[in-house]
């Protein structure tokens, strides 16, 4: 931060002031790019949106599987966990195996599932944005500093999406074992 100028490394960013909606800082923010795992946003207010049953369990397979980027997880094919513990696992931990399997468990499976994502990212005025799969592993899944912004003021009204994003830790039980999870977000862990 030097003569007033804020150094921003990224090819794309907005600050918006969250009462007014004003612009503090834009730099591209229509410029389409790869949103990585910002996608799981989105993922959790499908899933919040369709009024499933948060207790249901559903079960991580071998479908969830990162074939394109190879990215490991914690979550073992046969790992069962309640919808609510997938959403947070998700939303904390980025867990793209948890994500993936909440698309698989939606009315009418994954294509339904990325269908909704795209319908609500309509609904939003996110008309730069397209998405391919709940996880974020698709270079395909694309969206602007803009449109993204819509989508963070979007899901700041789902109670659940604001805990589990903002939760620095917790304990789950995976396959009969206590584990620790920490929030991928550094800021969110201090």
């Amino acid at each position: 931060h030097e003569g007033g100028l804020l150094a921003i490394h990224s090819s794309a960013a907005l600050v918006l002031d969250q009462t007014t909606g004003k612009a503090l800082v834009e730099k591209q923010a229509d410029m389409v790019v790869p949103i990585a795992s910002i996608t799981k946003l989105m993922t959790a207010m499908v899933v919040l949106d369709a009024r499933q049953d948060l207790n249901e369990v559903i079960e991580v397979t071998s479908e969830d599987i990162d074939h394109l980027k190879g990215t490991r997880s914690r979550l073992a094919v046969g790992t069962t966990m309640t919808r609510e513990t997938a959403m947070l696992l998700a939303l904390m931990s980025s867990e793209n195996r948890a994500a993936n399997a909440l698309g698989r468990h939606y009315p009418g499976g994954l294509p339904a599932f990325v269908q909704a994502m795209n319908r609500k990212a309509r609904q939003l005025g996110m008309f730069n944005s397209r998405f391919e799969e709940p996880t974020g592993l698709s270079s395909n899944n694309v969206s602007t500093a803009n449109d993204l912004a819509r989508m963070v003021m979007a899901s700041g009204a789902y109670p659940e999406i604001r805990i589990y994003s903002t939760t620095s830790s917790a304990s789950v039980e995976i396959r009969g074992r206590i584990q620790e999870f920490a929030n991928t977000n550094t800021l969110v862990r201090s």
